[in-house]
C-alpha cells in the first residue's frame, strides 16, 4: 500500500508507512526487512502482490474490528499490514524494476485502504457508536480525501504542476487517525477519558482536509490562469 515509488516509475512522496516511520527508524527496519524482501522474490514473489496483500490486510482490520468498535486491535492489524511499505519498496529496489502499473497500483489501493479505514469507522457510529454526526465526518473525511488525491491529479493531467501541499495530505489524515483510534481503543481495557481522543481526531482531519482542498482548487486555478495567460501570449506573439 503506497510503497516508496521512486523505483516504481514516480516521484517519491509521503506514503503512510514512511510517515509513522522516521528516517532513523525506516533504516532500521529497512535493513531488518531486507532479508525478508530477498526470500520473498527468491520464492517468486512480486511486489505487486505484496501491495495486494498489504491493502487487504488494512482493509480486514478496518472492516472487520473498527465496526465493532475494536479500534486497538484494528489499528494493530492495520499498522501490522502498514509494513509492506517497506517490504514491497524493498522489493522493488532489489530488482532494480521502474513501472507505471506499480506506480498506478500503489495509488489506486491507496484509495481503497482509505475509504476502508473511514469507511469502518463511519460502520460503527452508524450501528453501535450511535452517532449520526460523527458517521458524518467520517463519511466526509473518506470523500474529502479521495477528492484531495483526484484534485492533484486532475491538475497534472492537464499539465499543471499543482505546486501545493496542502495543510492535511493523505500521510497525516491516516496517521491522525490511527493513532487517535488505537489510543481510544484502550478504553475497553480500562483506560479512562481515551475515547474521546478519535472524534477530536476525526473533526480536525475533516477540518484539515477542506482546508487542503480549497487550498489546492486555489492553486489550480492560479496555474491554470497563468498557463492559460503564457498560452496566449505565445499566440500573439507567433502572430505579429
Amino acid at each position: 500500500m503506497g510503497r516508496p515509488t521512486a523505483s516504481r516509475g514516480r516521484p517519491a512522496t509521503p506514503t503512510l508507512g514512511k510517515a509513522m516511520l522516521n528516517k532513523y527508524a525506516r533504516a532500521f527496519f529497512t535493513r531488518v526487512l531486507t532479508p525478508f524482501a530477498a526470500f520473498l522474490i527468491r520464492r517468486g514473489v512480486s511486489p505487486d502482490t505484496v501491495t495486494l496483500l498489504g491493502t487487504a490486510g488494512v482493509m480486514a482490520g478496518a472492516l472487520v474490528f473498527y465496526p465493532r468498535g475494536e479500534f486497538f486491535w484494528g489499528t494493530i492489524v492495520i499498522t501490522l499490514f502498514v509494513f509492506s511499505d517497506l517490504v514491497d519498496g524493498n522489493m522493488a529496489r532489489q530488482l532494480g524494476r521502474t513501472s507505471r502499473w506499480g506506480a498506478f497500483l500503489d495509488s489506486t489501493l491507496d484509495r481503497v485502504a482509505d475509504g476502508a479505514i473511514f469507511g469502518g469507522l463511519a460502520l460503527w457510529y452508524a450501528g453501535n457508536g450511535d452517532d449520526n454526526a460523527l458517521c458524518a465526518v467520517s463519511i466526509f473525511c473518506l470523500a474529502s480525501g479521495q477528492v484531495v488525491s483526484y484534485t492533484k491529479a486532475r491538475g497534472e493531467s492537464i499539465g499543471l504542476p499543482v505546486a501545493v501541499n496542502g495543510l492535511v495530505e493523505r500521510a497525516e489524515r491516516l496517521v491522525i487517525s490511527l493513532v487517535a483510534a488505537g489510543l481510544s481503543g484502550l478504553h475497553a481495557f480500562g483506560v479512562p477519558g481515551v475515547q474521546v481522543l478519535l472524534p477530536v481526531a476525526l473533526w480536525i482531519v475533516a477540518v484539515g482536509s477542506l482546508v487542503t482542498l480549497i487550498q489546492r482548487v486555489v492553486t489550480v486555478r492560479r496555474e491554470s490562469a497563468e498557463a492559460d495567460a503564457a498560452t496566449g501570449s505565445q499566440s500573439s506573439g507567433a502572430a505579429s
